[in-house]
């Protein structure tokens, strides 16, 4: 039972192991005179972020997902998967870009020192100071795919339609291009209000982080992610499902209540569903068929697919061994269709 419990942690979390790349350099850009959505302007936003590779190669942007970072894109099933020699990305030929989004790792946060005084940023912030990196800081004129998970796949969607001519394949996962909604944007509520409505929250000018927290981040996974055939398999038992919850409730937490709080209420105005027709790249669409957060039943994919003018959708199948809205995180399920992809259109 211990390596199954070691097993989940790991697939739940986004930062379980990553190793170092060839030609591999972190940096934080400064974007000056940001402007947000709301108009509130940053004289100077931070935008951190991690290249490997020859910047004269083709470049590939990678987006991760809500409350991870540049450096959990690294990790043993995404990044070894797809950047070593031979692999699909692999780093000898191209140039590989993985920003942090902002209110995470290295770029701009509440928990910098404005905490509930930050600005109330969502996804287009995050795409336009993405652009921003690529094509001011780095001085990329064209990216060859872009590809994101879950939250940054959602921003894929988002980059295809801003930017239409700036990319050529976009790869979107883990993400529906359709109104924030339904049980997905139910649960991501209960994240903000238990933490809102903590007593030690104290509008964000906590004294110690809200234990609401810590159990927000537990239990919004386990509602959200795992897959039903692999938790099945994993817990069959009262007591062995117990073990893993108690697993995570006393894993250290050493997020910022405000950082969380605002990673989660950026998603509640992503819509991007009537302007799917403005993508003019080519979109390899890739969901898991046990998807929690992007059940394929509700028939949303199929319908919004049929707006992109050169689309596929990717479905993997469900099993014991794939793991929900997880499934994605792990690139074996997906990379050879990927590969078949580009070649078929090349």
């Amino acid at each position: 039972m211990k390596k199954f419990i070691l097993f989940f942690l790991m697939t739940m979390s986004s930062l379980s192991y990553c190793m170092e790349f060839s030609n591999q350099k972190e940096g934080v850009w400064i974007a000056n005179h940001f402007k947000f959505h709301t108009g509130e302007v940053f004289k100077e936003l931070k935008i951190g972020y991690i290249t490997i590779g020859n910047p004269q190669n083709p470049a590939v942007l990678i987006l991760h997902g809500t409350a991870g970072s540049a450096k959990g894109i690294l990790n043993k099933d995404f990044g070894e998967e797809l950047f070593l020699d031979g692999q699909l990305f692999n780093a000898n030929q191209y140039f590989i870009i993985i920003p942090d989004a902002i209110g995470v790792g290295k770029s701009s946060k509440p928990s910098d020192g404005l905490r509930a005084q930050f600005p109330r940023y969502n996804y287009e912030d995050m795409v336009q100071a993405q652009y921003r990196l690529v094509s001011e800081g780095l001085g990329i004129k064209h990216l060859r795919v872009i590809l994101g998970n879950s939250m940054g796949g959602m921003q894929t969607w988002i980059w295809g339609i801003r930017y239409p001519q700036y990319m050529d394949y976009l790869v979107p996962m883990a993400s529906t291009p359709n109104a924030m909604s339904g049980r997905n944007w139910i649960m991501r509520k209960f994240i903000s209000e238990s933490i809102r409505r903590d007593p030690n929250w104290s509008d964000g000018n906590y004294q110690a982080q809200p234990k609401s927290a810590q159990f927000a981040s537990v239990f919004y996974p386990f509602a959200t992610t795992g897959g039903n055939q692999r938790l099945q398999f994993l817990a069959p038992t009262s007591d062995a499902a117990d073990r893993i919850v108690n697993e995570r409730l006393n894993a250290p937490f050493t997020m910022d209540a405000n950082d969380y709080l605002y990673q989660w209420e950026s998603s509640r105005d992503f819509n991007p569903g009537n302007d799917l027709e403005k993508i003019q790249a080519k979109v390899l669409a890739i969901n898991s068929a046990d998807d929690e957060r992007n059940p394929p039943e509700l028939g949303i994919m199929e319908k919004q697919m049929k707006k992109i003018k050169n689309g596929q959708l990717f479905l993997i199948p469900a099993s014991e061994q794939t793991s929900g809205h997880s499934t994605t995180g792990q690139a074996k399920w997906w990379k050879e269709q990927l590969r078949q992809f580009l070649n078929m259109q090349n």
